[in-house]
């Protein structure tokens, strides 16, 4: 399934800036494209602003203004629908709509106060979706918080498709099965939860078991994997698989994992090898597992070990 993704229409490159320009986002467009379904909205033009227009911000009290102080937008933009079946949410930055973090607010006087936080529209989606993968572009061009993001939005569809219709329990552990290691990669004390959670569901309400897995997953995956925690999972793996190897490539697997661990290779090349051996050896547990390759932009079978 392809992750649906809502984004700043700008980024995208359309000119609803209030300049009438745009903030094109390559990465976006060029490289997770391919990949996504985009939705995108811009909240400004939503409430008939248009462009270009007389630039926004946000007062102390948190209300959204024209620069000049002339116009209230406030009741227009705490009318506008948020979006529904989203796998994750991209921002423009520093925006007083959009932005995620360190929005300057402002008093009466024009001058900057003393607190700063998000934009009214982005703050409105968070309290509704705390679930929800969110980000603005910004960060985005951090390689790691970039690859933190896609994982989650990519795990995020999938749960998504599982819960789309009328879902048996069998399929909730099939999906769960498929999805340990990366659970126990990011928060193994709610993978030993999920798992419970699993192990009850055809003796519970569907939607009770749904609800609780959901935001189980959802707060494990946007937990921050460490470099221990992933050769924990990278442990899990090799001793799925241990047993069918020769002591040459046991030990090159067991070398690299403790190479990842002292942070001397990136985490890649102990997956790749696994991956590479798992599928040589027709062990579907360990090359079925979304750890392996948790988005098509980080197909860890691809990368070389």
């Amino acid at each position: 399934m392809r992750p649906r993704i809502g984004v700043s229409s700008c980024l995208l490159g359309e000119e609803v800036r209030y300049n009438g320009g745009h903030s094109r986002s390559r990465f976006l467009t060029d490289e997770l494209g391919p990949y996504v379904d985009w939705v995108p909205y811009c909240p400004e033009m939503a409430i008939g602003l248009g462009t270009p227009r007389e630039t926004v911000r946000l007062t102390d009290d948190g209300r959204l203004v024209n620069r000049s102080g002339t116009a209230d937008h406030t009741t227009a933009m705490a009318g506008l629908p948020l979006p529904g079946d989203l796998d994750g949410y991209v921002f423009k930055a520093k925006s007083p709509t959009c932005g995620l973090r360190g929005i300057p607010r402002y008093r009466e006087n024009g001058h900057p106060a003393d607190r700063r936080g998000r934009g009214v529209y982005s703050q409105r989606l968070v309290e509704a979706c705390p679930e929800l993968p969110v980000e603005d572009e910004g960060r985005l061009n951090d390689p790691v918080l970039r690859e933190r993001f896609v994982e989650r939005i990519f795990a995020h569809a999938r749960l998504r498709e599982l819960f789309a219709g009328g879902w048996h329990a069998r399929e909730l552990v099939d999906f769960h099965t498929r999805h340990k290691l990366q659970i126990l990669a990011h928060d193994p004390a709610r993978y030993r939860t999920a798992g419970r959670i699993v192990a009850s569901a055809g003796a519970r309400p569907p939607a009770e078991t749904e609800a609780e897995y959901r935001q189980v997953f959802a707060a494990a995956l946007a937990t921050k994997a460490t470099l221990g925690r992933n050769a924990n999972a990278l442990q899990h793996a090799f001793s799925q698989i241990s047993e069918f190897l020769d002591d040459t490539r046991r030990h090159d697997i067991v070398a690299r994992i403790e190479a990842y661990r002292r942070g001397l290779v990136p985490l890649c090349v102990p997956v790749a090898l696994l991956a590479h051996h798992a599928d040589g050896e027709g062990l579907s547990w360990v090359s079925q597992q979304s750890y392996l390759a948790p988005s098509p932009l980080a197909d860890a079978r691809a990368a070389p070990a």
